[in-house]
């Protein structure tokens, strides 16, 4: 009664208060929840009072609500099986009656409903078979030490046998075993025997030599070699020079295999009204093309005056009629067309010729170079195949020699790693000084030439993908270097080695070839600048390594290294 008094004249103060000074809810609940907290105590206290034993007090919060537990929980929660078992036990101590439930633990019904709901999702994560895969996912790491790469699966019983092509197996289509052809390896050095003393005649391999192609080759040489060869004079107006360059085409009857294997020399006939082109290879042919000839073999005409490569090859300035070769077999050949033979003008089995070039202006005395470092003076007009006398120069190897063309006791030499020039008036047979020495190779030297008609550059091509010009006016102790032009000269091993060469018409220019695709040729200034590429791309599509400017048309040439040689003119 007293207590709901107390209720009755609360409300009656709540309701006469006004709403601005009433207790906010906040302070209301709080003050109905210690109420009620100070019941319960003192409800258990009483308890114990009545007992006359200590019990253990349960205090539950009942401002703080528990949140409910769903059946279903997040799977990265879930607790693991020994834990689900120790729990399921323990809770079934709590699924007891109220009345064989201890005296000393009494729990509120929230409690017990929390209890129930615990087992229940329990039993129903046990019916889902949760546990095992997700065991499976704390699986122990790998070792750090296991092999790379992919295993390959050893063919187990029954299974399909591998297959292979009908080429592998050597059987033809037909199921009948293949026909075995020897393979025929390329003919070794010894196999290929030094060609006999004294002059061979010029018979072709590729020809009849009583055929009418024939007869017309040699007539059309004849012919051309009566003609009075026009002397080169450099143009000084490098514009017209470039629109003349830029007017030589490639069409498809200037292209034409010459010779079997790779081309290590080209050579043009200095005449004005024919073209007559001829191409050393790797094993002593040497190719001469008619182009003027439109018969069958297409005027070409094949010999073999050498059994080793023809590195270096010219007709005579003064006679146009004789066709010099140089081979590494040690023998240096004048091809006659009025003699019809190849005669023998220097010999010697015991050393590898390099290079030559002609020593005097009427083209009967010859400097040759080997490769062990020597040179050589050979007179043409001396009977027998002797040299009149041989130097040793202070060189590890000598690769090509070129004659100043004004004064012409003075030869450039290159060298494995350098390029040096001589006074061929100073040889002596133990060992030469050189008048000076080219600075700045870091690598083996390709070729070094004089410009043709001046001789006051020096050209040269290095294996350190580099081209220089040299300044060769003064003649000093030290020549200085006008240009170091970056070029790719890495050629390989199948493709013949680059050798930058003067053009005759223009001293101040020079051709070489490229790597770069699509394939060309390129005309360089000696100031590094790019002139003109020459290319074609239905007709020009490998590497011409060897190239060679006609003397006084706009007419160049160039080789590759499968034997066949193109020719651009306008």
């Amino acid at each position: 009664m007293e207590a709901e008094g107390k209720k009755a004249t609360f409300q009656a103060v709540e309701e006469t208060t006004p709403k601005e000074s009433r207790p906010s809810d906040g302070i209301a609940l709080r003050t109905r929840r210690s109420q009620a907290a100070r019941q319960q105590k003192r409800l258990l206290d009483r308890d114990d009072q009545d007992d006359g034993t200590p019990t253990k007090k349960v205090h539950i919060l009942l401002g703080k609500s528990t949140p409910k537990i769903h059946p279903i929980v997040l799977l990265s929660k879930l607790p693991s099986k020994h834990s689900i078992k120790t729990r399921s036990t323990q809770n079934k101590s709590f699924d007891q009656s109220p009345e064989q439930k201890p005296a000393a633990v009494q729990l509120s019904e929230f409690e017990l409903q929390r209890l129930k709901n615990i087992e229940e999702n329990n039993k129903f994560l046990a019916s889902l078979n949760l546990l095992k895969p997700a065991a499976s996912l704390h699986s122990p790491p790998k070792k750090r030490n296991q092999a790379r790469g992919i295993k390959r699966l050893k063919p187990q019983k029954g299974q399909m046998p591998v297959r292979f092509s009908s080429r592998l197996q050597q059987i033809d289509p037909s199921g009948s075993p293949l026909a075995k052809v020897p393979l025929q390896p390329e003919p070794m050095l010894e196999e290929r025997p030094m060609k006999p003393l004294g002059p061979l005649e010029m018979i072709p391999i590729n020809i009849e030599e009583k055929g009418k192609s024939f007869e017309g080759f040699i007539k059309a040489w004849e012919s051309a070699s009566k003609e009075k060869c026009r002397i080169s004079q450099p143009h000084e107006d490098l514009k017209r020079y470039v629109a003349n360059l830029q007017a030589m085409t490639l069409k498809e009857e200037a292209v034409a295999k010459v010779v079997q294997d790779r081309i290590f020399s080209v050579a043009i006939h200095p005449s004005e009204t024919r073209t007559i082109v001829a191409a050393g290879d790797k094993w002593g042919q040497v190719g001469l093309w008619n182009m003027d000839d439109q018969s069958d073999d297409n005027g070409v005409c094949v010999f073999v005056p050498h059994s080793r490569p023809v590195c270096c090859m010219s007709f005579s300035p003064f006679n146009s009629a004789h066709l010099f070769s140089l081979s590494y077999d040690g023998t240096v050949r004048c091809g006659d067309v009025s003699c019809k033979v190849f005669d023998e003008v220097y010999r010697d089995e015991n050393d590898s010729f390099s290079s030559f070039d002609f020593l005097s202006s009427d083209a009967s005395v010859l400097l040759v170079s080997h490769w062990d470092s020597h040179l050589s003076v050979v007179d043409h007009r001396t009977p027998g195949t002797s040299c009149e006398y041989k130097a040793s120069l202070g060189m590890k190897s000598a690769r090509t020699v070129s004659i100043h063309p004004m004064h012409r006791d003075l030869c450039a030499i290159a060298g494995a790693g350098d390029v040096c020039v001589y006074d061929v008036r100073k040889l002596k047979k133990k060992r030469a000084e050189p008048v000076l020495s080219l600075r700045g190779h870091t690598k083996s030297v390709a070729s070094a030439y004089f410009s043709p008609v001046t001789g006051r550059r020096i050209l040269t091509t290095c294996s350190d993908d580099c081209i220089r010009v040299y300044d060769s006016s003064s003649m000093n102790s030290e020549v200085p270097i006008i240009l170091s032009l970056r070029h790719n000269n890495n050629t390989g091993r199948w493709l013949t080695r680059f050798r930058a060469v003067w053009d005759p018409k223009q001293d101040n220019c020079f051709v070489i070839g490229s790597m770069a695709r699509p394939r060309q040729i390129e005309v360089y200034h000696e100031s590094g600048k790019l002139l003109h590429s020459f290319w074609d791309s239905e007709y020009l599509g490998s590497v011409c390594s060897i190239n060679a400017f006609h003397p006084t048309r706009y007419l160049m040439v160039g080789g590759n290294s499968s034997g066949r040689l193109h020719v651009f003119q306008e």
